[in-house]
């Protein structure tokens, strides 16, 4: 039973999956699910490798749950070479591009603003990834 991690997925559920990469090896486990703030959609991993307990960030789109693990369509040595920002905090707009940008995805489009007017330029940055399950 595989397919895409979706938004009806509790994000909480994936923390403790083991992660594996393209060919199969494993990462190591996820460790923390960051969500986007603008949509609440699960966008990001940490998954700890165990390599001097570093967690690498891995995007969970295109990434898919196979048999109760993550499976990353990436090579393990691309996700061990990810940037490493430390887990427990808000990925900042600027970190979430180094993301994007190291895996080479195309950015997501920016949500909608509710009142466009209304904005401040603030508002008007997009604002990404706080850790799922963590107070604002």
């Amino acid at each position: 039973m595989g397919g895409t991690v979706e938004t009806d997925i509790d994000p909480r559920s994936l923390i403790g999956r083991k992660a594996f990469d393209s060919a199969g090896h494993k990462i190591g486990t996820v460790d923390e699910v960051y969500l986007d703030d603008a949509t609440g959609v699960p966008e990001w991993a940490a998954v700890r490798t165990g390599l001097f307990s570093r967690d690498a960030f891995v995007p969970l789109e295109p990434s898919a749950l196979v048999d109760n693990t993550l499976r990353v369509p990436f090579e393990r040595s691309l996700i061990k070479d990810a940037p490493d920002f430390g887990v427990g905090r808000h990925l900042s707009p600027e970190q979430e591009l180094q993301l994007y940008h190291h895996y080479g995805l195309e950015l997501p489009p920016a949500a909608p603003p509710e009142h466009p007017a209304a904005l401040s330029d603030r508002d008007a940055e997009r604002d990404f990834g706080h850790v799922a399950g963590q107070d604002d």
